[in-house]
């Protein structure tokens, strides 16, 4: 049996005296669309920073694809298969559409810091790109300077941007966060899209998006998985709805 694509073993994570993540354990299946959901202070984003080897965990283990990644620098683990995004916008605002997506494509296939190559003549490069391009449904913004698009388009930039190195395990922080409903409706369909055969982990907190895209849900309250199940199990868990989803939920 193939090991999960991530796997938290008792994971916890002090600063001094406070504590944030008091004992996750928590399994995903490689495929698996998977949302962390909580209220505010929950630790999510903690959680998510452990992961991706931003922080180091105090204690216990986090693995990927059944190899421990404790202690390794984000770039190290980027390169293990997994990538993120941030709550906050996280492009290159003077560069067009075009080229923020090149430069993640160049990073992963190796070149990085190359001053010897001619970059429009790396043909790989050129079909990479242009692949996520429109993948994204960014065609028609190719040669857009990054900064002057719209908020919603640089979400999608920017997810361009994390699955450009080919990473399959994909974590996105409040993807849809200050979207109207028509542009949220829009980011989960290219979500749904891009990560189609990748493993999908998700910080949000609009419940419609965590209901109509996730697989399976886990809810941390006081840096504590309370909870994970299907959307049907979750909806109509008493413990989730005393703590986090209330009585419109039931």
């Amino acid at each position: 049996m193939a090991a999960p694509a991530l796997q938290l073993h008792d994971v916890r994570k002090s600063f001094g005296r406070t504590s944030i993540i008091n004992g996750v354990n928590l399994s995903i299946d490689a495929g698996e669309r998977h949302a962390i959901i909580g209220p505010n202070g929950a630790g999510k984003s903690t959680l998510f920073n452990l992961i991706s080897g931003r922080f180091g965990v105090t204690s216990g283990r986090i693995d990927l694809h059944g190899e421990s990644i404790n202690g390794l620098e984000p770039e190290i683990i980027n390169r293990k298969g997994l990538a993120r995004s941030f709550q906050i916008t996280n492009i290159f605002p003077r560069m067009s559409v075009y080229e923020n997506v090149r430069c993640a494509v160049l990073w992963s296939q190796g070149y990085k810091y190359s001053f010897w190559h001619r970059v429009d003549a790396l043909e790989s490069v050129r079909e990479r790109t242009s692949e996520i391009v429109e993948r994204i449904g960014m065609v028609k913004r190719r040669d857009r300077i990054a900064g002057v698009l719209t908020y919603a388009e640089q979400r999608a930039l920017e997810i361009g941007v994390t699955i450009a190195g080919g990473a399959n395990v994909i974590l996105l922080d409040e993807p849809t966060a200050g979207m109207s409903r028509s542009e949220t409706d829009e980011a989960v369909d290219l979500i749904r899209k891009v990560t189609e055969g990748r493993t999908l982990i998700m910080v949000e907190h609009d419940m419609s998006v965590v209901f109509n895209l996730a697989d399976r849900i886990s809810v941390l309250v006081y840096g504590e998985v309370i909870a994970s199940g299907t959307p049907q199990e979750i909806r109509g868990n008493k413990a989730v709805q005393e703590a986090y989803l209330g009585t419109e939920q039931h």
